[in-house]
């Protein structure tokens, strides 16, 4: 299967290219006209690094018939790209457009789905957990509802670190963490909408205007209430900072999710902190593994274009509310949103 890799402007291209390299069945592709040749970090000098055919601009990259591409350029760039490789009839997997208020994530997305869904293509959106399997052995038990009823509530956190990247870093912690665990309560759902938000925030230990810190409470129109702590944390500050963890709390038990578990643990007298080993697989390498399996099957693989969208609804929601400090009330959603 051929799968490309287009654009390098964002440092996560070069792993997600070393780690589809890497599959037995994938012959990688790819492209970034707009990279220096001479960057480490860019296109061409991973091309050479890894052996993989690098193509000179978009038409001689589509001119060699991806079976799939993975979409990691600037804002502004990744739109075209997308609609490029719709019209192309090509699935895609891209990131979630940035919150930072600099473009309209919404509205993006909404293109993007739309554009998609009337080409027959499934667009996949970058969000680790939501493809790994033992979220969906989670999910498959959650739907079934035997064990734990009717969900009731679902409390979740993810305290990842400060990202690196400054744009990134720009749309705050609702802009970095929440998207991760509002997708999974969204797959869990099943796409119900959600009716009411309220979020407060607070920037200690960030730039002025970044909220660093986030709890965001959402109603759902099943009547299902969910309570999110998505602020920064330190790498090492448990097992929310790792990955997601999620409670699902039904009318007769409760189940628990854990993102990354601890392996082994104990006490760093260097550092004086306690010290947790999580497990060794890479959600990176999962999540590119299901993409390229399901664009393999012809079925779809972790959240698409409509979910994206009602995620991005509720995080516009959530800043609104905390600026404003009222819950916001959500319409119901119409086209490829509901």
């Amino acid at each position: 299967m051929k799968v490309a890799v287009l654009s390098f402007a964002e440092e996560r291209a070069a792993t997600y290219a070393g780690l589809l390299h890497a599959m037995p069945d994938v012959d990688l592709l790819l492209a970034d006209p707009d990279g220096s040749p001479d960057d480490p970090g860019r296109g061409r000098s991973t091309a050479r690094r890894l052996g993989a055919t690098f193509a000179e601009g978009w038409d001689e990259l589509f001119g060699l018939r991806p079976d799939a591409v993975v979409v990691v350029g600037e804002p502004g760039a990744c739109r075209p790209l997308v609609e490029r490789a719709a019209r192309a009839g090509v699935p895609v997997l891209c990131e979630y457009p940035p919150t930072d208020g600099e473009t309209d994530a919404e509205r993006d997305a909404d293109v993007l789905a739309r554009v998609c869904e009337e080409a027959g293509v499934r667009l996949s959106v970058v969000s680790p957990v939501c493809f790994g399997p033992a979220f969906a052995a989670v999910r498959g038990e959650l739907a079934k509802g035997g064990v734990t009823g009717r969900l009731t509530t679902i409390h979740g956190a993810y305290n990842g670190p400060r990202p690196a990247g400054e744009r990134a870093a720009r749309s705050g912690a609702l802009g970095t963490n929440a998207p991760q665990l509002l997708d999974m309560v969204d797959a869990v759902l099943g796409g119900v909408h959600a009716e009411q938000v309220y979020a407060q925030t607070n920037g200690v230990g960030a730039e002025p205007g970044v909220a660093s810190a986030a709890l965001v409470t959402v109603r759902y129109a099943n009547g299902t209430v969910v309570s999110l702590d998505c602020s920064w944390g330190a790498a090492d500050a448990g097992p929310s900072a790792a990955g997601p963890v999620m409670t699902f709390i039904g009318e007769k038990a409760s189940v628990e999710f854990t993102a990354c578990p601890r392996l082994l643990g104990g006490f760093d007298a260097v550092t004086s902190r306690e010290r947790r080993q999580t497990r060794g697989t890479d959600p990176y390498a999962v999540m590119l593994g299901e993409f390229v399996a399901g664009v393999s099957r012809g079925s779809g693989a972790g959240p698409d274009g409509a979910a994206a969208l009602r995620t991005l609804r509720v995080i516009r929601a959530a800043r609104e509310s905390a600026r404003t400090g009222r819950p916001v009330e959500l319409a119901v959603p119409y086209g490829v949103a509901s």
